[in-house]
């Protein structure tokens, strides 16, 4: 009984620890700006997907709730959220359907196993990268009108970027997944 209760213990903590961290991670890329044609890129998509493929769906999507909850609670989580963050105003602001995406799209990539091949790695991979901007783009169209160029905005700009990261997530994943059996 002991052996069991420790054994708990020590997985809910490992969970909690890898929840943390994961949740650190995002901060992290969605703060640092690579130099990439034709706008800047943030990493927050790669290690969205890097959280799923590693951690599972349970603890991916953990991270990511807990990054959004602390975005909402005010903490300058988010990319482009000033020193002291603003909260439910910038949650809802133009990127509120990216964010959302988040969560599919770490549900989908969890979603991955060791024994795909490359392609399929690589269409799971476009599949829940495409949830991200699609939720973005019916939010971003809602929110500032169907007339604008939504598409040309809110995804073009960010293709090529995309299609690097997927890329290379594709060729790394199935050592990421392995993480999975340390959690």
């Amino acid at each position: 009984m002991e052996l069991s209760k420790n054994i708990s213990q020590t997985v809910i903590i490992k969970s909690l620890f890898a929840i943390i961290l994961g949740s650190i991670a995002l901060t992290i890329s969605a703060k640092i700006k690579i130099p990439f044609y034709p706008v800047p890129m943030t990493m927050q998509t790669f290690v969205v997907l890097f959280l799923g493929l590693s951690l599972g769906y349970k603890i991916g999507l953990a991270s990511v709730s807990l990054y959004l909850l602390e975005g909402i609670m005010g903490l300058p989580v988010f990319s482009n959220s000033p020193e002291k963050g603003v909260g439910l105003i910038y949650f809802t602001g133009p990127t509120m359907g990216y964010l959302i995406g988040f969560l599919t799209a770490a549900f989908l990539a969890s979603k991955i196993n060791s024994k795909d091949n490359f392609l399929f790695i690589l269409l799971k991979l476009i599949l829940a990268t495409s949830t991200i901007y699609i939720l973005g783009l019916f939010w971003l169209g809602t929110l500032i009108g169907w007339d604008k160029p939504i598409f040309e905005l809110g995804a073009k700009p960010f293709l090529l970027a995309e299609i690097f990261k997927i890329f290379i997530l594709a060729l790394l994943s199935k050592k990421i997944i392995k993480i999975r059996s340390f959690i």
